[in-house]
């Protein structure tokens, strides 16, 4: 009954949308939420939509003892990513408080749990819907607990750390390092992982439209959803060979196993850079991670967003102003979806940032499920009362 009361304020949590900013600049497909406080710092998140569905999803969780982020890059749809932003987070807090508190073993419960969950989905809208069993979703999650932080990730999304190069200078600059593993194909490390677990199979990866993909298909190798590229009994219903894209398959191609870094974070650790894969098309860690360092906090993601539109738009010898003109759908031949969440790490401003929540102990974003669709909208902020974590 305990663990039930606790479940309610989380679910009821990921059940709204945080108010933020749409129209941002006239580009009416963005999104953004300037800045707001969690246990050790502030945050800042943004969206743009590219596809006609918004495949994005993404949310950030506070309460005094705890942070969580997550940035879920669908593919193939947004049914995948949606289905993540609402279920895995309450499976890593009942895992959580099941065995004493968070780690490693919680998470990959939690992804596994979440994985089991849209299969048994899938298997029930085939019938319906067989191209839900081709949906899939990138999965990167950060949880900040006890000054400990954790990244999972399943996919090519990514987690960057802005990190001062000595703790006695701060004039100096900071470095970037990758937090975060990328499941991609195009990562010749990653292929070779991919071609070792298939030795049978000379077409496990193929060079297709100019970039590697397994089975000429799909980039990453690991993911929530792909369910046709995981169980092979899939491509053989007759619903989906009818209507869906069957793959004849020996055995999985794809798995739905997270690398996960565990760190204790330190007193010259900045901030954070969560983000799909649509920022990192654009930006490389480096120049992400000084745009952070030399900006101010507020509206942080959104320059982030709108330096990759940039960047975007130069390679089409284009500026942001005539991109962000450009409808959802088309807008996808010029660049991909694009979420970014920055966390700021203040180390010696804890109590303050404690002091921001005492007023409001569970917090939630949650980014708009489709941003051309808020545009005409209203939508509530997600902020609760009482300790979950």
């Amino acid at each position: 009954m305990l663990l039930r009361s606790c479940y309610r304020p989380l679910e009821r949590c990921f059940g709204r949308i945080a108010t933020g900013s749409g129209g941002s600049g006239g580009d009416g497909l963005m999104w953004h939420a300037d800045l707001r406080p969690h246990a050790s710092g502030d945050y800042s998140i943004a969206v743009v939509q590219a596809n006609n569905n918004l495949e994005d999803q993404s949310q950030v969780f506070t309460s005094p003892s705890a942070t969580y982020v997550g940035v879920y890059d669908g593919h193939g749809g947004p049914e995948a990513s949606r289905f993540v932003n609402k279920h895995l987070f309450p499976f890593m807090h009942k895992f959580a408080t099941e065995q004493g508190g968070l780690s490693a073993d919680v998470i990959k419960k939690a992804f596994n749990a979440t994985e089991e969950e849209f299969c048994h989905l899938v298997k029930r809208s085939l019938p319906v819907k067989p191209q839900i069993a081709s949906v899939g979703s990138c999965c990167l999650v950060g949880a900040i607990s006890n000054d400990v932080l954790y990244v999972a990730n399943l996919g090519d999304s990514r987690a960057v750390l802005g990190r001062r190069v000595s703790e006695d200078d701060k004039k100096k600059a900071v470095v970037a390092e990758r937090l975060s593993t990328d499941h991609n194909v195009s990562v010749e490390e990653v292929r070779k992982e991919v071609e070792a677990l298939h030795p049978d199979d000379s077409h496990i990866v193929v060079y297709s439209r100019g970039v590697w993909r397994i089975k000429g298909i799909i980039q990453v190798s690991r993911s929530i959803g792909d369910v046709y590229l995981k169980k092979p009994e899939f491509n053989r219903d007759p619903f989906f060979q009818q209507f869906g894209n069957p793959v004849p398959l020996k055995r999985a191609v794809m798995t739905a196993e997270p690398s996960i870094l565990i760190r204790k974070l330190r007193p010259q650790d900045l901030f954070l850079i969560f983000a799909s894969d649509g920022l990192w098309e654009q930006l490389s860690d480096e120049a992400a991670v000084e745009i952070v360092f030399k900006n101010p906090r507020a509206g942080i993601a959104k320059r982030l967003v709108r330096a990759a539109l940039n960047e975007a738009a130069k390679k089409r010898e284009m500026r942001y102003a005539d991109i962000k003109k450009i409808e959802k759908g088309i807008r996808r031949h010029f660049h991909d979806d694009i979420t970014v969440v920055v966390i700021y790490l203040d180390h010696q401003n804890v109590s303050s940032s404690h002091s921001k929540l005492k007023n409001n102990a569970i917090g939630c974003t949650t980014a708009p499920v489709d941003i051309f669709s808020l545009n005409a909208e209203d939508h509530v902020e997600g902020n609760l009362v009482g300790p979950v974590f």
